[in-house]
């Protein structure tokens, strides 16, 4: 590590990454119980379990998001952290919000908003918290120097906490709570949130591949461009059957199509910039994530969003098991892979030893991703049949679930499957740290004697 008070971001990855297993089990819960209706229904309903497993992928993403600005916010700006007590006792503070909110769920307290159940006093205290944590990283850069990639960062989280402002507005009327409600969820994952994924991917490819900073950076421009360009208009596509204006499904269907070129632009810079610097990075594992992280982002964001986002065929598709594959490639590939690209390249510089455990982690990669993908298909293919069915044919709702049994059984054992990755991957990064002989290294010769 340059800095020292860079280590403030180990407890920040290793509370993501506890939430991220939690989140995993709830999710294998909620599958479960498509596979065994019955499954755990009177010790956790069904709306709870899936409560409890959205809720966890998002809170484990902000923490995941500030471990990684701590990290290489020093580095970025050439500054100590402004306030490292400052920065653990916010982290006890969203940890108290966050696990006191799930606690809740259990008890049926919740406010009923998917993605935004929280209690009240949870909210103000993840608000506080975020506001503390947006204090501290702006002070170290505005003392220190500013560069493309920090202040990218930093426009991406302020208008992250600006859009999560509307969670705290809750209309009677629902048309108009869905309408504002598109403004965290959606702009969040397909607005500032692409902010943050650029930034963390530019920082990791100057890092790993050597390519000169202004190159990166014009790259990473362009793409922040074309990420609010599209994604702030292509919230649209939600609002399609909600009871706004008919104007809705033009712009939506336009704007929504165009969400594809930046997640394509990230897929380009970052084979380029992998291409034209340096592939001898000792660090093969997080190379490895950082451009799956690309790659899926672009299918599962992309491509899959892109299927059924035109208005004549989400009229079909919406609410369907398409939906949930495109959800599961789109938040894995874009938040989930990019976390775990950063607590991949900083764990060893936190431990202060070389990359380590690289085959396991690279193991865990290949397993966790192809696992990933065949959920997908799985879903999709489950999305197709539910949509025929029911939406053209006119089955009975419950009839046609009756027909996805198969899917199901499958969606569940590739959950089983991202769980064993899961363990692989945590082992790799937080159990021993097995020093590797690198390639370079030159071995004893032995002297023959007479």
């Amino acid at each position: 590590m340059k800095y020292e008070t860079q280590k403030v971001a180990l407890p920040f990855f290793m509370l993501a990454m506890a939430l991220f297993a939690l989140q995993i089990i709830f999710g294998l819960a909620a599958a479960a119980a498509y596979v065994w209706p019955h499954f755990m229904s009177e010790a956790m309903p069904f709306n709870i379990t899936r409560t409890s497993h959205t809720n966890l992928l998002i809170v484990w993403l902000l923490i995941g998001f500030m471990g990684s600005t701590y990290y290489l916010m020093p580095e970025e700006a050439e500054n100590e952290i402004y306030s490292p007590k400052l920065a653990y006792f916010q982290l006890l503070l969203f940890a108290i919000a966050g696990a006191g909110a799930l606690i809740s769920y259990q008890f049926g307290i919740h406010e009923g908003r998917h993605y935004l159940e929280q209690p009240l006093w949870s909210k103000l205290m993840i608000t506080v918290s975020f506001l503390m944590f947006l204090f501290n990283t702006s002070l170290t850069m505005l003392n220190g120097r500013k560069t493309a990639i920090n202040m990218v960062l930093m426009l991406g989280l302020w208008l992250a906490a600006v859009f999560w402002l509307f969670a705290f507005y809750n209309p009677d009327n629902l048309a108009l709570d869905k309408l504002w409600w598109w403004w965290i969820v959606h702009i969040w994952v397909e607005g500032v949130w692409e902010l943050i994924m650029a930034s963390l991917l530019g920082y990791l490819l100057i890092k790993m591949t050597g390519v000169d900073r202004e190159i990166i950076e014009k790259w990473l421009y362009v793409i922040v461009g074309l990420a609010l360009f599209s994604g702030l208009l292509g919230t649209g596509h939600h609002y399609y059957w909600i009871g706004t204006p008919g104007y809705w499904q033009p712009i939506g269907s336009i704007f929504s199509t165009l969400e594809v070129i930046p997640f394509f632009a990230m897929v380009v810079f970052a084979f380029y910039m992998f291409w034209k610097g340096s592939r001898n990075h000792p660090n093969k594992a997080a190379m490895l994530w950082t451009l799956g992280c690309a790659a899926v982002a672009f299918f599962g964001a992309g491509v899959w969003g892109f299927m059924h986002t035109l208005s004549w065929i989400n009229y079909y598709t919406h609410g369907t098991q398409i939906t949930a594959a495109h959800g599961h490639l789109a938040f894995y590939g874009a938040y989930v892979m990019l976390v775990m690209g950063i607590i991949t390249y900083a764990m060893p510089q936190l431990r202060r030893v070389q990359p380590y455990n690289q085959v396991l982690n690279m193991w865990a990669f290949w397993i966790m991703t192809s696992a990933m993908w065949f959920m997908t298909f799985t879903l999709t293919f489950a999305g197709v049949v539910q949509t025929h069915l029911q939406r053209v044919l006119g089955m009975n709702f419950m009839q046609v679930q009756a027909q996805l049994e198969l899917f199901y059984v499958m969606r569940f054992g590739t959950g089983i499957f991202v769980a064993i990755a899961a363990a692989m991957f945590f082992y790799a990064v937080f159990g021993p740290a097995r020093e590797q002989v690198g390639a370079h290294v030159k071995q004893p010769s032995i002297v023959a004697t007479e």
